[in-house]
Parts: C-alpha cells; sequence; structure tokens
C-alpha cells in the first residue's frame, strides 16, 4: 500500500498477507482525493472511516495532517495493523474493533466526513446510510462517500449528491445539507 499524498507521501506499507480485505486501487484513491481537496479542510474535519480494513483512507486522511480519525472494523488482525501502522508513524487515528452496524447505532458523535467501504457484497449496504442519516451522525454539510462495485446503484437514496466511477470503483456521494 502506498500513500498517494500528505507528510507521508510516497510511503509504502507492508500489508500482512491473509487480511480479508480488498483495498481500494490507487487509481480510484487519487481520484477520491482529487474530489476531496476541493470540499475538504482536512487540518480541521473529523473523519470516520467504516469497514476500515488495512486503513488506507485513514492513513490519507492523517498524512494530509487531519487531526480526529476514528477507523472502524470488525476484524482484529485489520484493526491490530492500523493500530501498529498509526503507532509507528504517531498518527492520530483512533482504531476500534466493532460492528459496524452497531458502532453506528450507539454513536453518538458527529463527523465532517464519514466514509464507508464493506465488502462489494453485502446486503445491506444501504443501512449504513439510513443509519449515518437517522443517527444524525454528520455535522452541518458534511459528507457521506460509500465506495461500492458497478451493480449496487445509490443514487435514489435521500441526500445524494453526485456518482462517480473508476473501472471497477464506484463513489456515492451524500451530503447532510440541512
Amino acid at each position: 500500500m502506498r500513500i498517494i499524498g500528505g507528510i507521508l507521501k510516497g510511503r509504502n506499507i507492508d500489508v500482512p498477507k491473509g487480511l480479508p480485505i480488498r483495498p481500494t486501487t490507487s487509481f480510484a484513491g487519487e481520484a477520491l482525493f482529487n474530489i476531496l481537496n476541493n470540499y475538504i479542510d482536512f487540518e480541521n474535519c473529523s473523519f470516520l472511516d467504516l469497514f476500515s480494513g488495512t486503513g488506507h483512507i485513514s492513513l490519507e486522511f492523517a498524512s494530509r495532517e487531519c487531526k480526529d480519525i476514528t477507523a472502524v472494523d470488525s476484524n482484529a488482525s485489520c484493526i491490530k495493523f492500523l493500530k501498529q501502522t498509526t503507532s509507528k508513524f504517531n498518527l492520530p487515528i483512533t482504531a476500534q474493533k466493532a460492528d459496524v452496524f452497531n458502532f453506528l447505532k450507539e454513536n453518538k458523535r458527529k463527523y465532517d466526513v464519514v466514509f464507508a467501504d464493506p465488502p462489494y457484497d453485502i446486503e445491506n449496504m444501504e443501512e449504513v446510510h439510513q443509519l449515518v442519516f437517522t443517527n444524525e451522525s454528520l455535522n452541518p454539510n458534511g459528507i457521506l462517500i460509500m465506495e461500492h462495485g458497478p451493480r449496487k446503484k445509490l443514487d435514489h437514496l435521500s441526500h445524494f449528491k453526485q456518482h462517480r466511477k473508476y473501472g471497477n470503483v464506484h463513489f456515492t456521494f451524500f451530503e447532510n445539507n440541512l
């Protein structure tokens, strides 16, 4: 995994083999951050990374000097790797082992950006959207970004802002425009 921007730009981080992950491609990741650079003040942003896996997106936010990052994943090995990486580079990422749906049901915090990258074959992906908006997990003008495969369509959901595709990686953006 290579960090594509910020203070850690160009750093390669070795990911252990055997983790149950499907990382965002470098091509899609670069495109995503090109979009986000126009919308987000990373240094003053609060960020929630759901289904974080290795934490690649959280690491990109930290590299851009975001100081308030929470990463949630149910896999203990992924969380252990992210905690080790966070410690190695002294990054402000809080990695938490939890079921994402339970986390969202119990969460009382609000974030500027919520990124969700669930397994592409997950059946209840739309529930992430529902929980984020029902439980008011976004600050005003906050953004929910959902990464998904080409077969999933999410543009019918409330607060839809835009959809972008990069090969087989799709990002659907929602904005809390209250």
